[in-house]
């Protein structure tokens, strides 16, 4: 009877390891999912910058429609979502990104100015309007977990009692864009990644999963804003008129 009995005992442990799980948060969002689909691409060649120089610009994180992550949700449905809480984002890379030269304003996104239903990037310009600004940042978060070489895709779970003695991996990439907020013109794409990396025994819970989710992703946009910086010295130099002495000194 020892052998039965040692037996039905693992199996049991077995089983109660495999119901600690994680599910993995949504998916981000492309440029793509932003674009008015109803536009052709003569159209959309048309497209010119309005904005002057100082600017206002307003900022949003956007996700896959129906996004959620243990720290976070999602606001609006359609085409794409908007994350209005901060969770992995800290207050110092905001305020970095607000003292970039000739940005007169930056301006976070509120649930309060947007519709129910996101069909395009018009949608966060027209909010952008409502608080008089003449630039739209919308950025976006993409996680993947990695699993001893296995991908593990947006939504899916994580059985975490059978991570023991394999490699665990999580690679958040921050993607973002720069519109105007007047016309639609994109005046350029920035994008970083970060990886956190970690034997499984550090994946005892769905909690430790999700601390190495947040610093990968805070990693990455933290990366990130110093794209957008590299990026908006792009955009003053072709679009403020400015002489690029002036703005190397901040003016």
């Amino acid at each position: 009877m020892a052998r039965p009995l040692k037996l039905l005992c693992t199996i049991l442990a077995l089983f109660a390891s495999g119901c600690a799980t994680y599910t993995t948060p949504g998916a981000g969002v492309t440029l793509e999912s932003l674009a008015n689909t109803d536009a052709d691409i003569a159209e959309l060649l048309k497209l010119e910058p309005a904005a002057r120089f100082p600017a206002r610009m307003t900022v949003a994180r956007v996700q896959a429609s129906g996004y959620s992550s243990r720290s976070n949700s999602c606001y609006g449905s359609g085409r794409y979502c908007v994350v209005t809480a901060r969770d992995i984002e800290p207050e110092a890379t905001f305020e970095r990104l607000s003292n970039m030269p000739q940005l007169a304003g930056l301006a976070l996104m509120n649930r309060m100015l947007l519709p129910g239903k996101l069909t395009s990037a018009k949608d966060l310009r027209q909010a952008a309007a409502t608080l008089k600004t003449d630039l739209l940042l919308v950025y976006s978060l993409e996680t993947e977990f990695n699993i001893e070489n296995t991908d593990v895709g947006p939504l899916a779970m994580i059985s975490l009692g059978f991570l023991p003695t394999k490699n665990a991996r999580v690679t958040a990439t921050a993607s973002a864009a720069v519109f105007d907020v007047r016309t639609g013109f994109v005046y350029g794409v920035a994008e970083a990644s970060a990886l956190e990396e970690q034997r499984g025994t550090f994946w005892s819970s769905s909690e430790a999963v999700d601390s190495a989710r947040k610093q990968a992703e805070s990693a990455a946009f933290q990366k990130l804003a110093g794209e957008i910086e590299k990026l908006w010295r792009e955009i003053l130099r072709t679009h403020s008129g400015r002489d690029m002495t002036s703005i190397d000194a901040g003016a």
